[in-house]
């Protein structure tokens, strides 16, 4: 009997938003809550400025998300996607579906609502001339005609008071204005000379802005379309404007840009800006360092980085450093808990190569910086060391020193790794499974290189070195002893019937542990090789990564599909606690942080601590 209760979600690291080269991110918010919304993958992500460790995840949309905003009332969020799909929803008492709508019949870029909560509009990509569309939020009937554009829409805007008015831009650098409802087409400007990026209406609805890759940033008034000014050319931008947003008090506003800087202008009564501050780019000043998107809310201004890390400053204290929240774009397939370290630190590694540092209770910590920024398939580490393998024929073995990796020395062992394993005791030893055979390894010395006669897909070594278990794709497990530079087989054990996924000895080396692509994992006495708990078969998909607690008692599973499932050696398998959706897309790494904390990580992107209680 599986049990739900017995656990807890106690802490999310989230992942940061999703960016895209040479285009802004639209980022949006809630006053009243402090929380803000972003898209990553197929998700929102949830989070509030005052306390970042506080992350909800909706996931329900079937494609990739590209805005999400929530309704002037706090009460409603909708989201949109590349499919041209927007999903209105509330997140009272988990997630409540309103409506479902096909808005556009391509990409959806932009989304805002009217002041009154009741209509919606969206611009983007589509199909003939419907790049923009407005609708009623609880019928999706049309509200109106839009024409005007020939390419695609990047951004629009709903004016915040009445008479409705809303003004779309885009990849024709044109600025169209609509009046309404129903809306029409009014007028349009052709002032911008490249792609026009964004456009926001000032709080009080008197003017709008928009901003381009032409670098500059124009004003108009927001009830005629008027335009009647400009931000001023002096300390200006000198790269594309990405996006724009107003102070809560219509007299500032925001702008970021590929020059790695932010800037915040004061507005005057006749619609010209005039540079106030320069919010200069905190990070090494690479490419990833554009900043793309941003957002001005309450006391907080938030800016975001090609690289998607995310700094809050606080707008009445632009001097101090801003608050950073970074963390993984791509999905996570290793963690790693150095067990020595208080409070306890966690490593993660994603398919794109990055390392970051979490401490429990306080969340990110760094990111590791590597010489190599070459895709990483899996880590292991002891307190001094990472070991790391990728997709190009290299392990390297990075030393820690205080907050950083040290030089890594790179050795190439000639072949594709497919799974790695470093001995605790004697950490110089490492093995590492490639197709035909496995690599012995001290420290970057290939001690050498074994064809055993069957095509591998896992191993383990033994903490002490002396021992060496090897899984195949045929689904058994070869145990070795290992002398020196060679391996002598032990014992075949035959119980899989899947390709073996991943092996490991429990701490006090007492067990080892199995799991295989048919979504089953044993654990086996290691003296009598025996099984000693079977019919661990509650996964519905293969089961990618497992992981032991420190007092050996435990054991836990992730999976594809999106499970955690805790394991209690001394009880029936059927006594299982079952985490659900502990990663959405998959589970590819779990490890225990303590006896009753266990930590997992996926395709979303997202790092999960969970608090187990043993039933």
């Amino acid at each position: 009997m599986s049990s739900s209760s017995a656990y807890s979600l106690i802490e999310t690291y989230a992942c940061i938003p999703s960016t895209e080269r040479g285009r802004g991110i639209l980022i949006s918010g809630d006053p009243k809550s402090n929380a803000f919304l972003y898209c990553n993958g197929r998700s929102v992500i949830i989070r509030y400025l005052d306390r970042p460790l506080d992350v909800e995840v909706y996931a329900e949309h079937a494609y990739q998300t590209t805005v999400a905003r929530f309704s002037p009332n706090g009460e409603w969020i909708a989201s949109a996607d590349v499919s041209g799909t927007v999903r209105i929803w509330g997140t009272h008492n988990g997630f409540v579906l309103k409506n479902e709508f096909r808005a556009l019949s391509g990409r959806v870029d932009d989304l805002q609502w009217s002041h009154d909560g009741m209509r919606i509009v969206v611009s983007g990509d589509g199909k003939g001339k419907s790049f923009v569309r407005a609708f009623m939020w609880d019928s999706g009937s049309n509200v109106g005609e839009f024409d005007g554009h020939s390419r695609r829409v990047l951004s629009c805007a709903f004016k915040p008071t009445r008479p409705f008015r809303i003004v779309s831009v885009g990849e024709d650098f044109l600025v169209n204005f609509y009046e309404g409802p129903p809306f029409k087409f009014k007028q349009s400007h052709r002032d911008h000379t490249n792609f026009v990026n964004c456009v926001r209406f000032s709080p009080d609805g008197t003017k709008f802005i928009t901003v381009s890759s032409d670098k500059h940033g124009l004003l108009y008034d927001g009830k005629t379309a008027e335009k009647k000014g400009e931000l001023s050319s002096e300390d200006a931008h000198t790269g594309s404007i990405y996006a724009v947003s107003w102070s809560p008090d219509s007299k500032q506003v925001l702008t970021v840009s590929a020059d790695k800087t932010a800037k915040i202008w004061n507005i005057s009564e006749d619609f010209n800006g005039t540079i106030a501050k320069t919010l200069p780019c905190p990070g090494s000043g690479g490419v990833e360092d554009m900043l793309v998107g941003c957002l001005w809310q309450n006391d907080y201004v938030v800016t975001v980085s090609l690289g998607g890390t995310i700094y809050l400053y606080s707008a009445s204290d632009l001097d101090k450093e801003p608050t950073i929240l970074c963390g993984h774009m791509k999905n996570v397939n290793s963690l790693v808990v150095l067990k020595s370290s208080r409070p306890e630190t966690i490593l993660s590694s994603s398919y794109d190569g990055l390392i970051f540092k979490w401490l429990r209770g306080s969340g990110y910590s760094g990111k590791m910086e590597r010489k190599d920024k070459n895709q990483i398939k899996c880590i292991a580490a002891v307190d001094e060391e990472i070991i790391s393998s990728g997709f190009d024929n290299m392990v390297w073995r990075i030393p820690l020193t205080g907050d950083q990796c040290g030089e890594a020395n790179i050795v190439d062992i000639g072949t594709q790794p497919k799974d790695l394993s470093l001995s605790i005791n004697n950490h110089e030893l490492a093995l590492i499974a490639i197709e035909e055979g496995v690599v012995l390894l001290r420290g970057t010395q290939i001690l050498s290189t074994i064809k055993l006669g069957f095509t591998v897909s896992a191993c383990s070594i033994a903490p002490d070195g002396s021992e060496a278990i090897v899984g195949g794709q045929d689904g058994k497990l070869h145990i070795y002893s290992v002398n020196g530079d060679s391996l002598t087989e032990e014992a075949v054990l035959e119980k899989h019937r899947g390709a073996i996924t991943v092996i490991h000895y429990s701490p006090d080396v007492s067990m080892f542990a199995s799991a295989d692509a048919n979504r089953e994992a044993v654990v086996w006495d290691r003296v009598t090789r025996e099984v000693k708990l079977k019919n661990m078969l509650y996964h519905t998909a293969r089961i990618n990564s497992l992981a032991w607690s420190p007092d050996n008692t435990m054991v836990a599973t992730g999976s594809l599909d999106t499970c955690v499932i805790v394991y209690d050696i001394s009880k029936p398998a059927s006594s299982r606690i079952t985490i659900k959706g502990a990663n959405l897309g998959g589970v590819y790494a779990v490890a225990f942080v303590d006896e009753n904390t266990v930590v997992s990580s996926g395709e979303d992107a997202c790092i999960r601590l969970w608090q187990i209680t043993p039933q």
